[in-house]
């Protein structure tokens, strides 16, 4: 008996193996792969949503743009091309949710820091404060690191048009100036395709951890 299964010990081992990867790979084959959605103007609350988008269905992207960074240097979609990244809007002098969502922010950016995909992107909504020499003070007291993370000013009708009708992430004020906004803790994640993949509550820590997942699962879409 112990010679019978001296002579078939090879062939259990071997046998036994091939079972494992063929098990591994039926349940990688009837595993769902995880994939976020793309995000379009009819799936956003309406009241973040400009009424000229509210019924757009597909082909939603964020828009062209031109701004100022901490540096005094242009930045453009460019500047994002073939980038996964993370934007946000913000103002220097906000005392409630914007220091919370700048600290998140940064500690994004040190999670991803080796990772040369991931870039940050805050827009200021207070463009006539916060000049470049505000952004560069503020960035060197946030760390930020220039070559991950652009805070941008410039014009703030593109700013605001940005935000209404390429983010879909903030509401007008109501107070009659078209270019006033209520100012929002959304956090949104971005392709590389310029489409919107994910919003997150840029106060919360939970939602901040969503986040980092959601970018290992969009890495993965290839």
């Amino acid at each position: 008996m112990l010679s019978f299964f001296r002579e078939y010990k090879f062939f259990a081992i071997f046998l036994f193996f091939l079972s494992a990867i063929i098990v591994t790979i039926i349940y990688n084959v009837l595993t769902p792969k995880k994939v976020l959605p793309v995000y379009q103007p009819t799936m956003v609350n309406f009241e973040m949503v400009d009424s000229t988008l509210q019924y757009q269905s597909k082909y939603h992207k964020i828009a062209d743009f031109s701004l100022i960074n901490q540096n005094g240097d242009t930045v453009t979609q460019k500047n994002y091309e073939d980038k996964i990244y993370v934007a946000d809007f913000f103002f220097t002098t906000c005392q409630t949710i914007c220091p919370i969502m700048t600290d998140h922010m940064a500690q994004i950016q040190k999670a991803t820091l080796t990772d040369e995909d991931i870039m940050l992107l805050s827009y200021s909504v207070t463009p006539e404060i916060d000049d470049v020499d505000q952004l560069k003070r503020y960035a060197i007291e946030k760390g930020v690191i220039d070559e991950k993370w652009n805070l941008v000013t410039g014009d703030k009708k593109q700013i605001y048009e940005l935000a209404r009708k390429s983010y879909l992430a903030v509401k007008t004020d109501g107070n009659g100036d078209e270019y006033d906004m209520i100012h929002t803790e959304n956090f949104m994640l971005i392709d590389k395709k310029r489409q919107i993949r994910g919003y997150y509550d840029g106060t919360q820590p939970e939602d901040i951890e969503k986040l980092l997942e959601d970018i290992k699962i969009l890495k993965n879409e290839g």
